[in-house]
């Protein structure tokens, strides 16, 4: 981190959508509140930058590489000190960082539930058959498939506002977003309702906001470590472990949610074939210190009972 005169203290890379905006600024109050020497107009600099997955909007996600599309281009700026933190949701950052990076920071998670939107339907199972709905999420996609085979599902990629735009214009008869996201840009009254997680089950990390920094950056960690929510950290160490058990990318329909009691951690995941048509689920209960140890042990029980070349169908 820089501490010349005019210069910032500490630079933040970010993607340039509004959410990731405001996950953003969310962070730099948090920093700014925790250290008096960060509250200063110019301590802090927001250095926007443009990945891969914000450029190419006309193609599925698992067409493109599926995870890393949103982050690879922060990390690289980061290896090279044009940045000291990349502020990314939990949920688009791969389960192995590259050589020198590291995740020592998740801010408290928002609701992991996912949205139904709709402007002519209540919810999901009202829609009538052959309904088109958007998602660029397979997770999603499949667990639609899964309760409703009579639903079209299509690609629905771009951020919060324009997939609310495209909804409005009649594109598809419904969309799915993760209620965090609404909230976090006040966008909550476009959510006709919110899906228990009994119903469908988030993305892995879903709600969390993850601060990754250099391995080596001292002062980075240390102002991080004011930040880092312990729980947020034991829930999404579990579901991280079950998804690169499963060696889980963007091609592939995986869910899972570790939730906290006290020291006392229950997970859930499951995996669903890209048709919906065969879904497999598990359980753990475990103490918080088990968290990666749960997550891997019921990932390797669906990659046993799937069997390979499950995702493929």
């Amino acid at each position: 981190m820089t501490s010349k005169a005019n210069h910032p203290r500490l630079t933040i890379g970010t993607r340039g959508s509004p959410l990731a905006l405001a996950q953003t600024h969310e962070t730099r109050d948090r920093l700014a509140a925790a250290w008096p020497d960060l509250a200063g107009e110019d301590a802090i600099a927001i250095q926007v930058i443009q990945t891969t997955g914000d450029l190419i909007q006309n193609r599925a996600l698992s067409e493109i590489g599926g995870k890393g599309l949103f982050t690879k281009e922060l990390d690289d700026s980061m290896l090279d000190g044009r940045i000291d933190l990349a502020v990314h949701s939990m949920k688009d950052v791969p389960t192995v960082l590259p050589d020198g990076i590291v995740l020592p920071c998740v801010l408290p998670r928002e609701d992991v539930r996912d949205a139904f939107l709709s402007l002519k339907y209540a919810s999901l199972e009202e829609l009538p058959e052959g309904a088109v709905i958007g998602s660029a999420s397979l997770r999603r996609g499949a667990q639609i498939l899964n309760r409703r085979p009579d639903l079209k599902v299509v690609n629905f990629r771009g951020n919060v506002q324009s997939r609310l735009r495209k909804l409005s214009e009649g594109v598809v008869d419904a969309t799915l977003l993760a209620m965090a996201g609404l909230n976090r840009l006040g966008l909550t009254q476009h959510a006709t309702c919110a899906l228990e997680t009994d119903y469908m089950l988030p993305a892995v990390a879903q709600g969390a906001i993850g601060i990754t920094c250099r391995a080596d950056d001292e002062a980075a960690h240390k102002v991080l470590a004011a930040l880092n929510c312990p729980e947020t950290m034991v829930r999404i160490t579990a579901e991280r472990a079950f998804l690169l058990t499963l060696d889980g990318s963007c091609r592939t329909p995986i869910a899972a949610l570790a939730e906290l009691d006290g020291d006392n951690l229950s997970f859930r995941g499951l995996i669903v074939s890209t048709d919906g048509k065969t879904i497999h689920a598990t359980t753990r209960q475990g103490k918080a210190a088990e968290a990666e140890a749960m997550g891997r042990d019921a990932g390797e029980e669906l990659k046993r009972i799937a069997g390979p070349g499950f995702f493929d169908h």
